[in-house]
């Protein structure tokens, strides 16, 4: 074969190759299936919105122990950090120089007792002998002076008496409320100071049952609760014991329920926050002055929400939005509004009815107008976790706002 048979035979080729191209080219290609999505009509649950602030605990009553006579400790009849109940016995101080002195005033109160009884019988032989004329009246009356002068002087050894009675009663201290001591600050035979304002501390006391928990809320839910009580669905906490409860810093729920007892009378211009307080049961002591707690309370009354889960919404700079399939078997975007998460689904505020069909799996395939093959599903919740974060008791009660209309103050949050 020569060189310009070669070349006939290579052209051919090139020929033959570019045709089988053409026609793999020119075949159509094969139609994408639609694509599967699972759908589930909204489900629909009472909710209530509740509000998070974190608090610190701090006792209902707190007591500096202070000593109110002067001088030497000696004993202390308590151990550092028990429990005493109001009125048992913390500190001795030493007696002696103050029973010395009630002695001298209970002997004044008798010496002036005397006084007075020979002052009375002077005044009746006096007024004896002014009748048979013996006396003059002003001699009388001199007499009469005498015993206005010993019954004062009785009164005064008396009060003399009380007040020192009661340094003797001040030289045993004892515990003014119930609750938790302290270490004691002064240790035995140490002089201690009584006098008013100088008054050594010796210990202190703080009250564990019950217990409260402050906290601050900002600006706008304080206005949203103003709003709510003026619209009549929230009652005024100054008026209602609205529900609370709490959590410490190892625990999962709120398993310390109380009830707000305070709500301040102005909004601190530095922080903008508006201080409110609640009251809560602590017979085991667990809560204790001082820690730190997240604070949960309603912020709606109970109403029927519609829920999604968050996986169906979709979310981009400005809108937010969900996929409906519509009768025809197409998805159809649907702009909506959502509130806050609940046992892990997410409120929808609008956008979607009861009957919808909203795409809530294959979300990621779907373009608006698509056609897609829907498959029927359910929206499952952990019933677990809906509990916890939505107890059936610790919201408000039917008609709670109609408390604030009653008393009259509805603007009161």
């Amino acid at each position: 074969m020569n060189f310009r048979d070669r070349i006939a035979w290579a052209g051919l080729a090139l020929g033959l190759l570019a045709g089988v191209a053409g026609c793999r080219e020119a075949a159509p290609s094969p139609a994408m299936p639609p694509p599967s999505v699972v759908v589930a009509e909204p489900m629909a649950r009472d909710v209530t919105e509740w509000d998070y602030f974190t608090g610190r605990l701090q006792a209902v009553q707190e007591v500096e122990v202070r000593a109110r006579v002067g001088g030497y400790l000696d004993e202390i009849h308590f151990k550092d950090g028990d429990l005493v109940d109001e009125g048992e016995l913390l500190f001795t101080i030493d007696p002696r120089p103050y029973e010395a002195t009630r002695d001298q005033a209970r002997a004044r109160v008798e010496q002036a007792q005397a006084q007075l009884e020979l002052a009375r019988r002077e005044q009746n032989r006096s007024a004896q002998l002014v009748r048979r004329n013996a006396e003059t009246q002003e001699e009388y009356d001199i007499k009469a002076s005498q015993v206005r002068q010993a019954e004062a002087d009785v009164a005064a050894a008396e009060a003399a008496l009380e007040a020192a009675e009661l340094d003797v009663e001040f030289c045993t201290i004892e515990a003014p409320v119930s609750g938790r001591i302290g270490r004691h600050l002064i240790t035995e035979g140490n002089l201690v100071n009584g006098e008013a304002g100088q008054a050594t501390m010796l210990t202190t006391i703080v009250s564990l049952d019950p217990i409260h928990v402050y906290f601050d809320a900002n600006e706008r839910d304080y206005l949203k609760y103003v709003r709510q009580s003026q619209e009549g669905t929230r009652p005024s906490s100054r008026e209602f014991a609205t529900p609370i409860s709490v959590q410490l810093a190892d625990e999962e729920g709120f398993p310390h329920p109380g009830t707000m007892d305070f709500v301040d009378n102005r909004v601190d211009q530095f922080t903008g926050t508006m201080r409110g307080r609640a009251i809560l049961p602590n017979p085991e002591g667990v809560l204790t002055p001082g820690l730190f707690a997240k604070v949960r309370l309603p912020g709606s009354p109970r109403y029927r929400a519609t829920l999604l889960p968050d996986g169906a919404i979709v979310r981009d700079q400005s809108q937010t939005f969900v996929f409906l399939v519509s009768d025809e078997g197409e998805a159809r975007r649907r702009q909506v509004e959502i509130g806050r998460a609940v046992a892990g689904l997410r409120i929808v505020r609008d956008g979607v009815g009861p009957e919808d069909r909203v795409i809530i799996e294959g979300i990621q395939a779907v373009r608006d107008g698509v056609e897609v093959r829907a498959e029927p599903g359910a929206i499952e919740v952990d019933e677990e976790l809906w509990a916890r974060e939505m107890p059936a008791e610790g919201g408000y009660p039917p008609n709670a706002g109609a408390v604030g209309f009653a008393a009259g103050r509805r603007y009161a949050p």
